[in-house]
């Protein structure tokens, strides 16, 4: 039996070559992965994969019994089982930690080094570092995103790329750092233990709590995490089982660990109380997650023709179902005393087009004022450019470093609210070929290994290419007319599939992967195979698979 101890901490007796056993990774070793993926970080994630991939799997499983009754023409509603969670008024979240008190301006996007000095660097309070939808999953972009992380905590993260130098500020205090881990259905294939892939999520986690939970609690935060893409009450259950392990194996008071979800699921809206509730301690707020959201609506009805959606420019935060679900999250959160956080600015600064520019940035300054209206205790930003169009905004209407005393009780929403269709708009060619370009587009640059691709001066991610894929299967399973009067197919879906691909393809640097997103993207758009997510569809396009590294060697 060995005891582990990582920088002076007791970790626990440790039989290391028995949990090692079976431990192997196929991403490239070098001395900066071994920085992060010290023995005792490794021994960490195999015990949190042995101890909890069983009840993924299982939680997972259950996502698809949820759909096939859907499928059925069934209808999602508030789960009677829980109804004494919803209707007791006296539990509550905890008091904000600390760094999570202000967070009216959140800055987000991947990991990458310039990202992440630039982000700091930001009029913001706090930075979400994403391995998610911003991120393609590469080896080298989830191992160097950990490094990158791991040095800007201890402000060495400075660097030099070509004349230009990147530095942190020295002027003030940096923004409160927030990770997002992946979902709970993405794998990570370059690290196995007993032949099976780790769970994406815990490995993204474990490496940065093991890394970095202490020296952040030691800087004045802690670890904070985004989690994304739940379904279910039980699915937070997880995760507060996972916290609180990771709290013990390290001898760190449970608690300190706080979690922000993502309510970017239909099914998650119907149980925002319920995940809440499973958190508790560990609960740092809820998020309206709006693009993945509306890709959830769709998704999981898209077998009900009374789920069709008009062109996505119509789908905006007012039409009835989302302006259910931002009432319906600010009302839940405040009642129990966390943060409603709202959703994403993704403009990007047009700079040859002052017209279009101002035009764009008066949208951003709309939306911001209609998210602090309703109560939202703040906001995302893609661009550092927003920050400060968005923080006027807050910090004119929200005084207050949050909002939680505005309880919101004058709203009352039911199921039928969540899912009333009601959304005026057409479906257009236009909106056909907006879609296919948003779709092509991002699969291209993520293929490369890009998961933030800037499209028409919009910062696409995951979400919004999920959203435009999910209303093309739509509209040829249902076989919807255009307002111009052509009846949307199969044959006319994939028409326009390869006409934009070739249009785009024949524009771009060569080398570029527009024809190998086209052949993905035609599978996903005919009205019949539908992937769950399009990031599990393309994952081992950009998969590197090296020779096996036994973890035992390191």
């Amino acid at each position: 039996m060995t005891t582990l101890r990582d920088q002076g901490r007791h970790i626990g007796p440790v039989n290391v070559e028995q949990v090692l056993k079976d431990v192997n990774i196929l991403g490239s070793v070098t001395d900066q992965t071994r920085k992060i993926l010290s023995k005792e970080a490794v021994v960490f994630l195999a015990v949190l994969h042995r101890t909890f991939n069983g009840t993924r799997k299982a939680l997972l499983q259950r996502r698809q019994i949820r759909q096939a009754e859907l499928d059925k023409g069934n209808l999602l509603d508030f789960l009677p089982e829980t109804q004494h969670i919803r209707e007791n008024d006296a539990w509550k979240g905890p008091p904000p930690a600390p760094g999570l008190v202000d967070r009216r301006i959140e800055i987000t996007g991947p990991t990458d080094r310039k990202m992440v000095v630039n982000a700091l660097n930001s009029d913001v309070w706090t930075y979400m570092a994403d391995f998610e939808d911003s991120s393609a999953p590469t080896w080298e972009n989830m191992i160097n995103g950990q490094l990158n992380l791991y040095d800007a905590i201890r402000k060495q993260v400075d660097f030099k790329q070509g004349e230009k130098e990147y530095k942190l500020r020295t002027d003030r205090v940096l923004p409160t750092l927030i990770a997002r881990a992946r979902g709970w259905h993405l794998e990570e294939k370059h690290f196995t233990v007993d032949g099976e892939p780790i769970s994406g999520s815990l490995f993204d986690f474990g490496l940065y709590f093991f890394n970095n939970a202490e020296e952040l609690v030691k800087r004045g935060t802690g670890p904070y995490f985004y989690l994304p893409k739940m379904e279910s009450h039980l699915e937070a259950r997880l995760w507060n089982d996972v916290f609180n392990l990771a709290q013990d194996y390290i001898g760190m008071r449970r608690g300190t660990i706080r979690g922000t979800v993502l309510i970017e699921t239909i099914p998650a809206a119907f149980e925002m109380d319920e995940i809440i509730y499973e958190l508790r301690d560990h609960s740092s707020g809820l998020n309206c997650g709006r693009w993945d959201y509306i890709f959830s609506v769709i998704k999981r009805f898209r077998q009900n023709s009374a789920f069709v959606l008009p062109d996505r420019s119509s789908v905006t935060m007012t039409v009835p179902f989302m302006d259910a679900y931002v009432k319906l999250l600010i009302k839940t959160c405040h009642r129990r005393g966390v943060h409603a956080m709202g959703g994403m600015a993704a403009q990007i600064p047009i700079k040859d087009d002052k017209e279009a520019n101002d035009k764009a940035m008066d949208s951003v300054r709309a939306d911001k004022l209609r998210e602090v209206r309703a109560g939202h205790d703040g906001t995302w930003v893609a661009h550092p450019a927003l920050a400060g169009i968005a923080a006027d905004v807050f910090n004119t209407n929200m005084p207050t470093p949050n909002q939680l005393h505005v309880r919101r009780e004058d709203v009352h929403i039911t199921a039928n609210d969540l899912l009333n269709m009601n959304v005026p708009g057409k479906i257009t060619e236009e909106g056909i070929r907006k879609n296919l370009n948003i779709g092509l587009g991002y699969m291209e640059g993520w293929l490369r290994g890009v998961g933030c691709v800037p499209i028409n001066y919009l910062m696409e991610d995951a979400a919004t290419a999920e959203v435009s894929r999910s209303q093309l299967w739509q509209w040829v399973k249902h076989g919807v007319p255009t307002a111009e009067g052509k009846k949307v197919d199969k044959a006319y879906a994939l028409k326009l599939l390869q006409e934009q691909a070739s249009e785009l393809e024949g524009k771009a640097p060569k080398g570029n992967k527009y024809q190998l997103a086209a052949k993905y993207f035609g599978t996903q758009v005919t009205g019949e195979d539908y992937a769950e997510f399009l990031t599990s569809l393309l994952y081992n396009e950009i998969t590197n698979v090296s020779e096996k590294t036994p973890a035992a060697k390191l």
